[in-house]
């Protein structure tokens, strides 16, 4: 495992890299694109998530559950530090938006501001324009409120059982959903109905923390990871085979399938990909742009929504000014797609250095 001092593992924000990338492909090619890849990259970040709330969670009860006041500190630890990692870009974007008036922040502002995105998608069954995307981060809060009484106070030893009946849950609720007629978007955004990636993260973060030989056997060789990806595109195949969109395949086996993959992709991150994957992963460019990608997902879709970035829109009217200069490359949605990449990279480049970095380096007072 190549880790930091600081226990930070390298790969792993290669796999954030990997991860905002679908999505980006996914967003930026929507004219034409029939693939999920932004599925699969928000998947990534569950079951990445997962296993690194889980991770930091279990070492910080070992140290305070023994202490008076332990689940106070234990608490107060995990609160402080996820508020200083997640809010101020968060909020801050908010803030612009609203001054702006991008539509529907202001019309929507509550549901924003409190995380309930995925909330609104999920009750009134209908999407939130250039706001869409931030239901993921929704769900994730929404885990952060009961996860960490679910690992202090439930025992080592009954943790994955906690863990299978959350991984059930989730699969289990998509068939609900699926077969009572719901649109698919309340499978695809309800909390309840992500369990299962964060379920397989936290069994992960378990395994390499309390069984290391178990966990060396699962993830030291890297065939389940492509025994993963073929199952992952099969079931796109499968998928496929049914004349509408969003089939049983799509709502309820995808995010499972998809979890499954991301849980070998990422435990073999963790102890170690060589060759090429290795370069790819631990290469200054990707681990750069792993570190910046909650920026890079937080601000693409304000960069350029196809649906929802108008003529006015200052991206749009940057392509045009283009298009003036170089004819040739109107209608190459490659090029568009670079354009878009480009300027989310440099907007989440900026927000970093100007912004993020100097906050996160509160947390070190709270390691």
């Amino acid at each position: 495992m190549h880790a930091t001092a600081k226990g930070h593992i390298i790969q792993l924000d290669g796999i954030r890299f990997i991860a905002v990338a679908l999505v980006l492909i996914d967003h930026f090619f929507s004219a034409v694109n029939i693939i999920p890849f932004g599925k699969l990259g928000v998947t990534i970040f569950f079951v990445l998530s997962g296993f690194l709330i889980s991770r930091i969670l279990l070492k910080s009860k070992e140290h305070y559950v023994t202490e008076p006041d332990g689940f106070k500190k234990y608490i107060r630890k995990f609160l402080i530090r996820r508020t200083i990692r997640i809010f101020p870009i968060y909020y801050l974007l908010l803030a612009i938006l609203f001054i702006l008036n991008v539509p529907p922040v202001r019309e929507k502002f509550a549901w924003l501001a409190l995380y309930g995105t995925n909330l609104y998608i999920g009750i009134y069954q209908t999407w939130l324009g250039s706001c869409d995307h931030l239901w993921s981060l929704a769900v994730e809060e929404q885990v952060y409120l009961f996860f960490p009484f679910l690992i202090f106070f439930v025992s080592k030893k009954n943790l994955i059982p906690w863990l299978a009946v959350m991984g059930v849950v989730g699969v289990l609720l998509r068939f609900y959903f699926y077969f009572s007629g719901k649109d698919w978007s309340v499978s695809y955004v309800t909390m309840p109905a992500c369990l299962d990636s964060f379920a397989l993260g936290g069994l992960m973060a378990w395994l390499q923390l309390y069984k290391k030989d178990i966990f060396l056997k699962l993830f030291d060789k890297t065939w389940p990871v492509l025994l993963g990806l073929l199952g992952w595109i099969l079931m796109q195949y499968w998928n496929k085979s049914f004349g509408e969109i969003h089939n049983i395949v799509d709502v309820v086996f995808d995010r499972l399938v998809s979890s499954i993959f991301s849980f070998f992709l990422i435990g073999r991150a963790v102890t170690g990909y060589g060759g090429a994957m290795k370069y790819f992963l631990e290469n200054p460019i990707s681990v750069y742009l792993g570190k910046i990608s909650y920026g890079i997902y937080l601000y693409h879709n304000f960069i350029y929504n196809h649906y929802h970035s108008g003529p006015n829109h200052p991206t749009v009217r940057l392509i045009h000014k283009i298009y003036q200069h170089f004819p040739s490359l109107e209608g190459n949605l490659t090029f568009e797609a670079c354009l878009f990449s480009l300027l989310t990279v440099i907007v989440a480049t900026i927000s970093w250095y100007c912004f993020e970095k100097p906050i996160n380096s509160l947390k070190d007072r709270y390691a």
